[in-house]
């Protein structure tokens, strides 16, 4: 079955930055559009970024576009978010899931990683 395991996330502070990565099995990964998705505190699922079977086209958040980038290694079936100039909006539960975007918000996911941003 779908199997996608998140790791990487953490305490930091504002301006800080984390690395994030999705391990995925059970599934083609290959051929298949990508995204990361969160939710913050008391608020519902949003997604923050997408990535094509290639990794050659991606589309961002306007939250996160500029300060995120996400990526991938088709050899590894992994996929990677990697945060800079983090905010305090930015802290939430981060999942990874198959979709591109907003379609993403509405595919299984696992457990997530935790993101915190504070002083």
């Amino acid at each position: 079955q779908v199997q996608l395991v998140e790791s990487g996330g953490g305490l930091v502070q504002p301006g800080g930055s984390l690395s994030l990565s999705c391990v995925a099995s059970g599934f083609a990964f290959g051929p298949s559009f990508m995204s990361w998705v969160r939710q913050p505190p008391g608020k519902g699922l949003e997604w923050v970024a997408a990535i094509n079977p290639t990794g050659r086209s991606t589309t961002y958040a306007d939250s996160v576009k500029g300060r995120f980038t996400i990526t991938r290694d088709n050899t590894k079936n992994t996929m990677y978010l990697q945060m800079n100039d983090l905010r305090s909006e930015d802290t939430a539960v981060y999942y990874c899931a198959q979709g591109w975007a907003a379609q993403a918000t509405k595919r299984p996911r696992a457990r997530g990683t935790q993101v915190t941003v504070s002083s």
